[in-house]
């Protein structure tokens, strides 16, 4: 059946199913990969072209990627 959730193995639970600690957990991890994003989106705007490696709107579009664009733009994308 389309409605029935016991083929997802209870791994997506609605938001009032969760425990406070997981709510919590889940708004704090949120939080970070949101303020990651916006340091990155920020840091590619003022920082010379000279400096990043690769295209500005290639590290741009890499923000997509949930966690792992922000985190590779730091560890990667800039030139020290």
């Amino acid at each position: 059946m389309a409605g029935d959730r016991s083929n997802a193995g209870d791994a997506a639970k609605k938001w009032a199913e969760l425990s406070d600690r997981q709510r919590t957990l889940l708004l704090g991890a949120a939080a970070a990969e949101l303020s990651l994003k916006i340091a990155a989106l920020i840091d590619i705007k003022r920082r010379p072209a000279e400096q990043i490696r690769g295209p500005k709107a290639l590290w741009r579009a890499a923000m997509v990627v949930n966690l792992l664009g922000p985190v590779s733009y730091f560890a990667f994308g800039r030139k020290r």
